[in-house]
């Protein structure tokens, strides 16, 4: 496996419910673009649209060799390949309880097919963030001082 991109903001500001790898319709331009790694996930998202599970806003840029005839939106959407019990799945939480559906990673698998790890996630509040910044720093500390007791 091999990982092009990471949504990090992900885990600070959603708390992850369930993941799911799908994959991921993608033209030949596109899928070059995954292969140098310009790709940003960092502020898409997905949402159901008839029966179908669409990834929005995130940035694929074109690629340098390509054709400039032939360029295309680089944040178009873009079809997620998933079975229809998890589509429906995802979307009965995203609206009875509120969630949201983020990607976490854009990767190739070990065929070299592209897919992308989604996940249904509940936002956090200021309150959650400070409370995971502060474990997190108190985790940082508390490892320092333990090395220096070694």
């Amino acid at each position: 496996m091999h990982v092009i991109a990471k949504n990090k903001k992900a885990y600070y500001e959603y708390f992850i419910n369930e993941t799911l790898e799908a994959g991921i319709v993608l033209t030949g331009d596109e899928v070059k673009s995954l292969r140098e790694g310009k790709v940003s996930i960092n502020e898409s998202f997905a949402e159901t649209e008839n029966g179908e599970l669409w990834l929005i806003n995130a940035n694929i840029s074109s690629y340098k060799n390509s054709s400039k005839i032939l360029i295309s939106d680089e944040k178009r959407k873009r079809k997620l390949l998933v079975k229809k019990k998890d589509i429906s799945t995802f979307q009965g939480k995203v609206e009875r309880e509120g969630y949201t559906i983020i990607p976490i990673k854009i990767y190739f698998n070990t065929k070299g097919m592209a897919k992308i790890e989604i996940a249904v996630a509940k936002g956090k509040k200021l309150y959650d963030k400070r409370e995971d910044k502060k474990q997190k720093d108190w985790n940082k500390q508390k490892q320092r001082l333990l090395r220096s007791f070694k």
